[in-house]
């Protein structure tokens, strides 16, 4: 039988069960070639989070096109909940391989039988895997979430980007916002200026004329440099 693959990571899935790219691709092709199959192909999705349809996911919807013209006569993949982690996306998904002709493999568990009015408990059994999937998801999510709010409440940078001068540091939940070496000349000359009593407007004007960018901007503006010094100091300037 023609069968393609598919596998996919999401950053949450890959960081929880180590199941990686490498691995899964390894798991669909022992399976394939142990029980006989022709594998044509197989189509990933990096970074992609399973409760997304398969229109959001290009290398799924790939690999269901594929059984739906006829290039492949099933989908192989590494284990259910790569499919997805959430049940409608799960059910939708395999519904949409059956309608087309076409059949169901997981390199761990072997074909995911259609729905059988005779055998409602296959279904049940079915269902009831991709019930844990999604609550794995949900647990994971709000684990981070978490995660995220103790960091915050401990006064350190917990979600977005870095503000001027600074990037972030460490890996996990002890990422923080550390003194980015390009940036810290920049930003000692913005404190120097200030203290010498000019104006923000003038701060501006003097980093684009000595060539001191911002980081995305084309030009500094009288509030980025504000923003600057209030950050750097830790206190408000009611001067202009």
């Amino acid at each position: 039988m023609r069968l393609i693959g598919y596998k996919r990571v999401s950053g949450i899935g890959q960081a929880v069960d180590g199941f990686g790219l490498a691995i899964q691709d390894t798991a669909i092709r022992s399976w394939a070639k142990t029980n006989g199959h022709k594998l044509i192909r197989i189509e990933e999705d990096e970074g992609v989070s399973g409760a997304k349809d398969a229109v959001d996911r290009p290398g799924l919807s790939a690999a269901l096109l594929a059984v739906q013209e006829g290039e492949a006569e099933g989908l192989l993949i590494p284990k259910l909940d790569r499919l997805a982690r959430a049940l409608t996306v799960q059910e939708a998904t395999l519904a949409f391989v059956w309608r087309a002709g076409g059949r169901v493999f997981a390199a761990d568990s072997g074909e995911i039988l259609e729905d059988d009015g005779d055998d409602p408990m296959r279904t049940a059994l079915r269902q009831v895997v991709g019930v844990f999937a999604e609550l794995d998801r949900r647990i994971v999510v709000k684990r981070l979430k978490d995660g995220r709010t103790a960091k915050a409440k401990t006064g350190r940078k917990a979600v977005g980007s870095y503000a001027f001068g600074t990037h972030g540091h460490g890996k996990g939940r002890d990422r923080d916002a550390a003194p980015r070496p390009d940036e810290q000349p920049t930003v000692a000359r913005i404190l120097a200026l200030r203290k010498a009593g000019d104006s923000y407007r003038a701060i501006a004007a003097i980093l684009d004329a000595e060539g001191l960018k911002p980081r995305r901007a084309a030009q500094w503006s009288a509030m980025s440099v504000r923003a600057v010094v209030q950050r750097a100091t830790g206190s408000p300037d009611p001067r202009p």
